[in-house]
This record gives structure tokens, C-alpha cells and sequence, in this order.
């Protein structure tokens, strides 16, 4: 497995993200087959690159910063980790907009609804 990342090229989960995460994870079949949590940015979106978050199953693969918020591994891609380099991501659950939300310094605009960014 990769060592666990940090220093300058970090990133966060908020303590509600990670309590999401890991709340979303004890409903899934077969949640001990669960080895992390993917986070990726992927050209796409009205503003050019979107986040993307995926379970994984299989251990990181080569290459991939791991970072890990109690208990929780987060997986990055080394190709993602320059747009994601100090990103936060926070969970909110409030009535208008609930879900993960990503507070990116790195970006330099967003589209309308938040889905998407570029730099």
C-alpha cells in the first residue's frame, strides 16, 4: 500500500464528511470489502473539470497519495491531487443543497450550481 500523504500537497475531510462517508459505507452490501474512498477530478462540466467520488474495493494503486481521516482512506490520483492540493471537503445536509461540498482555493470560478469548476 502507498504511505499516507500530507504536508503541502493535503487535502480534508471535515469530521461530517468523514461521518457521512463512513455512514454511507455501513449501508452498502459487503462493506467490509470497502478499502476507501476515490476522490477525482475529470474533465467535464459546464466549467470545465468536475469532482467525482467512488467507493473502492481494491488497495490504491500505484502512484496514489492515501490520506486517512479517522479510519476513513481517501485515494488520489496523482493526476487529481494538483487540482485537489488544500481542498476541503465538507458534508452538508441542509434542506436546499444537501450533499458533499468542496471548498477548492485552488479554483478560480465555478459553474451556477457548484458541480464543476476550473482554474
Amino acid at each position: 500500500m502507498a504511505p499516507v500523504s500530507g504536508g503541502i500537497f493535503s487535502i480534508k475531510l471535515t469530521e461530517k464528511a468523514v461521518k457521512k462517508v463512513k455512514e454511507i459505507i455501513a449501508t452498502r452490501p459487503n462493506p467490509e470489502n470497502i478499502k476507501g474512498l476515490r476522490v477525482l477530478v475529470q474533465g467535464g462540466g459546464c466549467s470545465g473539470f468536475q469532482y467525482d467520488l467512488a467507493f473502492e474495493e481494491k488497495e490504491p494503486e500505484q502512484g496514489d497519495n492515501v490520506f486517512e481521516f479517522d479510519g476513513l482512506k481517501v485515494f488520489v490520483d496523482q493526476k487529481s491531487l494538483l487540482y485537489l492540493v488544500g481542498v476541503e471537503i465538507d458534508y452538508t445536509d441542509d434542506l436546499v443543497r444537501p450533499g458533499f461540498k468542496f471548498n477548492n482555493p485552488n479554483a478560480t470560478g465555478t459553474c451556477g450550481c457548484g458541480e464543476s469548476f476550473h482554474t
